[in-house]
């Protein structure tokens, strides 16, 4: 009948919606019978876990919305009614609060697992672009929403990270004026923060479904970082990996309910327990704890306008990634210096964290100098350098055939372009 698909769910009810609207066929080509790398490690959890935090934060955040004040002279007094007299409301917030670095904690591990087996390179390459649009996104929305207590960190977080805009010439302070809603930071701000907070999460979920469906287009990557040869090498998604990730989520959601029951303001810094004050500037202000590599960073520069370029920069650079990594082979597992190299770019990025969590004084600005310099030597210097110059380890021809199986000989330099070239 015109109109009509064909469905072959036998459940009379499911059958009689997906002949008018495929939906569960849709959804059983790609999460039910869409074929996997059957070499999956727990590093590929994360995604999954990724987007179970996201929806706990999106359903949390919707009915904090309901009872939150954005007026300068109510937010502080709103937070503290949903946590005394809302039911349920302290559970909500803890849970909204901790969720955010529960969200970072997840990212950034998915991102590390994504430079470690090199899932940025071809034909990912958007793939990996449409990642760290993620990223921003995430970093935007929880800096608005770090500022809605209005409480003391949050006044002058937002007052601080505003300014950095002003560092830009000619259109720098129209742009801080814009963000404020007027000459400092008051009720149109928070106004302000409080629509974007709202709206930016529904746009992740706009970017994660692009991400998730150039995935599925270009398949995934995998721990040999070599391409399927054929259905010996895969497996369905379901229930090999759905079981797989549902034993990763239970742990996670272990872990998180730890921190929310026991330890729910560990991770939170005492100053936003007192009213925002514009007279009275806290002695030391620090973001949350998943911007301080960044804001160490931006420290590091004597010059304003050069610690903010670097700071943005930091992160753009993952932009071009894909394009600075000149080797051709991308998993770390055969780049026996690139395996060395990617950890002490990890070192770093955690040096530049606990140098952010302190005062930019005596050995914490040399670190920071120390480690900002490695961190862009890592992208730009290092990685196009070592594409050229470093011997991988023999490839296995397939990932039902191991090199401890006796697949792939020596790899002469430049050899591995041509196998990824055809994938």
């Amino acid at each position: 009948m015109a109109g009509m698909t064909k469905s072959d769910f036998k459940n009379p009810v499911i059958n009689w919606i997906d002949t008018r609207l495929p939906i569960f066929t849709m959804m059983q080509k790609e999460y039910g019978v869409f074929p996997t790398p059957k070499n999956f490690n727990y590093m590929w959890n994360f995604g999954a876990l990724a987007m179970v935090i996201m929806a706990i934060m999106i359903i949390t955040g919707i009915f904090l919305a309901m009872n939150y004040q954005p007026n300068t002279a109510l937010a502080f007094d709103s937070v503290q009614r949903i946590m005394r007299d809302v039911n349920y409301g302290w559970l909500i917030r803890y849970l909204h609060q901790n969720g955010a670095s529960m969200f970072f904690i997840v990212t950034y591990i998915h991102i590390f697992r994504g430079m470690y087996y090199g899932s940025y390179k071809y034909p990912r390459e958007l793939l990996w672009m449409l990642g760290v649009v993620i990223l921003l996104i995430m970093m935007a929305t929880a800096f608005m929403g770090y500022v809605l207590p209005w409480g003391q960190m949050s006044y002058w977080g937002a007052t601080v990270i505003t300014n950095l805009f002003s560092a830009f010439p000619i259109v720098g302070h129209p742009i801080v004026t814009w963000l404020w809603g007027g000459f400092s930071v008051d009720n149109p701000t928070l106004n302000r923060f409080y629509s974007l907070h709202y709206l930016l999460p529904f746009v992740l979920v706009g970017v994660v479904f692009l991400h998730v469906a150039a995935l599925h287009i270009t398949g995934s990557n995998n721990p040999l970082g070599i391409d399927v040869k054929g259905p010996q090498d895969t497996v369905p998604f379901h229930p090999y990996y759905t079981v797989k990730d549902s034993v990763g989520i239970c742990v996670f959601l272990l872990i998180f309910a730890l921190l929310v029951f026991f330890w729910p303001n560990f991770l939170g810094d005492a100053n936003n327990f007192i009213p925002a004050n514009p007279l009275q500037t806290p002695s030391d202000i620090v973001p949350e704890w998943y911007f301080l590599p960044y804001y160490a960073i931006l420290r590091s520069v004597p010059n304003k306008l050069g610690g903010v370029c670097m700071m943005f920069g930091s992160i753009l650079v993952l932009f071009v990634l894909p394009w600075l990594d000149t080797s051709p082979v991308r998993s770390a597992r055969f780049r026996p210096i690139y395996r060395q190299v990617i950890w002490v770019w990890v070192a770093a990025f955690c040096v530049l964290g606990y140098c952010g969590m302190n005062k930019p004084e005596g050995i914490y600005v040399i670190l920071s100098r120390i480690c900002t310099l490695y961190y862009f030597f890592h992208f730009l210097v290092l990685l196009p350098i070592l594409g050229k110059m470093e011997r991988p380890l023999p490839l296995p021809d397939s990932i039902s055939r191991p090199v401890l199986g006796g697949g792939g000989g020596p790899m002469p330099s430049g050899a591995a372009a041509k196998p990824m070239e055809k994938a």
